[in-house]
């Protein structure tokens, strides 16, 4: 009888597992669907170069790509000496004295048209360095670009810009492209005359008289007693000298803002060539930019900023004649 009941008890307690449910695995659903704003899925960028990857700043992810019917309209604004002699995105030395310009999307290197909307003037630039990032502007320029386009000193200006085509490998494989003309009515600035200053605190002695007195006139008597000579000839006025003509490359090893680095600076390269130092005029002041000359042959011109760069001047460019 014990035998029998406890085979009894086990039967039911193999029901009574068999009715409990086992447990699954719960799939876990988002209460809504949201679009997928995070860096692209691997893979997608195969085949993109550098310049043509989507990248991000401050939290946006910009996607960058060929657009030949780009054609947008914007602020435009500009970027100068806090960047000069810096490279760009791609890889190319920021001149703030050469035309170029920033863009968030398109291609580098590119060629743009700006138009600046204010004024009607308009110039096609190479694009080789991202940016701006700041909300309701499409495009910078660099110093040199916005000044021909009018807005140099306001900072900004109502832009079009206009996509036209891939760029060149290198910023010499373009024209040089000067911003078109302003109207005849467009009033310019001149900048007002100079007072000279004298080291003796005065100007120099003027004449007493206003007029040139007039010649005395001959003695006919006495002209007439003088034996007959040929006048010499009058002496031939020297030829005018001629403007000088840049037909030299040269290389810019740099720009200080102390005019006593700039000094140790040339003679630093003192052994790589001719140095010479150019001050430029600038709103904060002047810039002192040191350059050597590299002839007139373009190849000797980049063996000489390889020689410049080997003197401790890594961020050397070459400047076209």
């Amino acid at each position: 009888m014990l035998r029998g009941l406890a085979m009894a008890a086990l039967g039911s307690a193999g029901l009574v597992a068999c009715a409990t449910p086992q447990p699954r695995l719960a799939i876990h659903q988002a209460p809504s669907a949201r679009p997928y704003s995070g860096p692209p899925a691997p893979g997608s960028t195969t085949g993109l170069r550098g310049t043509e990857k989507p990248y991000q700043i401050k939290g946006v992810w910009y996607y960058p790509k060929a657009d030949p019917r780009y054609d947008e309209q914007g602020i435009g604004s500009w970027y100068g000496e806090q960047f000069h002699n810096r490279r760009t995105a791609n890889g190319e030395i920021f001149d703030m004295d050469m035309p170029s310009a920033a863009h968030k999307t398109l291609p580098l290197p590119s060629v743009v048209e700006v138009t600046n909307l204010d004024n009607g003037r308009k110039m096609k630039l190479r694009v080789n360095d991202r940016g701006p990032f700041v909300d309701g502007r499409i495009i910078d320029l660099s110093k040199a670009a916005a000044e021909q386009l009018g807005y140099g000193r306001a900072g900004v200006a109502h832009v079009r810009v206009r996509y036209i085509g891939p760029a060149g490998k290198t910023p010499f494989d373009e024209r040089r492209i000067i911003a078109a003309a302003p109207p005849q009515s467009e009033s310019r600035y001149a900048p007002p005359t100079k007072a000279r200053v004298y080291a003796g605190g005065l100007p120099p002695a003027q004449p007493a008289y206003g007029a040139t007195p007039p010649p005395k006139t001959p003695d006919r008597d006495y002209a007439a007693s003088l034996p007959m000579v040929d006048a010499p000839p009058a002496p031939s006025a020297p030829p005018a000298p001629s403007a000088p003509i840049a037909t030299s490359y040269r290389i810019q090893a740099g720009s200080f803002a102390n005019l006593d680095n700039a000094e140790r600076a040339a003679a630093q390269l003192s052994g790589a060539g001719r140095a010479s130092i150019e001050p430029v005029e600038r709103s904060q002041g002047v810039l002192y930019r040191v350059v050597v000359t590299a002839g007139s042959d373009e190849g000797e011109a980049f063996g000489m900023r390889d020689r410049v760069a080997a003197l401790g001047f890594s961020d050397a460019t070459v400047l076209r004649p």
